[in-house]
């Protein structure tokens, strides 16, 4: 059991680590890779980059009113790591969005529940396209 949750720590923390990496090199609009010393931040990290035009070809029509543009870098990154997982690694969804809820109450949320509740919308939307 204890070891279950320190991988499961491990992983929320490369996940975090991922979103902090997609986010710098999408504000510096860097496309080069430094890998890490984590499997999974590199996984994710690579995943998105390589296949990020689909990625981004999942969540643009999901976006109502809204462009990738329009998004903090945080909150692109944030749905790019949770596509890609859902997409990319065959992620169940419901831990795929459950961990991009959790960054996005960490990282962007006003405490108001606005960014949660949109974010989650788009990607329910995202895993029912997925699954069609």
């Amino acid at each position: 059991m204890e070891d279950k949750q320190k991988q499961s720590k491990s992983r929320h923390n490369q996940r975090i680590a991922a979103i902090e990496i997609l986010y710098g090199m999408d504000l510096r609009g860097d496309e080069a890779l430094t890998p890490t010393e984590d499997e999974f931040t590199n996984a994710l990290v690579e995943g998105v980059t390589k296949y990020r035009s689909t990625i981004d070809g999942h969540i643009e029509p999901q976006l109502e009113r809204w462009t990738l543009k329009r998004l903090s870098f945080v909150d692109r990154a944030i749905l790019r790591v949770a596509t890609y997982e859902m997409y990319g690694l065959n992620t169940p969804a419901e831990i795929a969005i459950n961990e991009a809820l959790e960054l996005t109450r960490r990282f962007t949320d006003e405490g108001d529940n606005k960014a949660v509740h949109f974010n989650n919308a788009v990607l329910d939307k995202i895993k029912r396209a997925l699954k069609k």
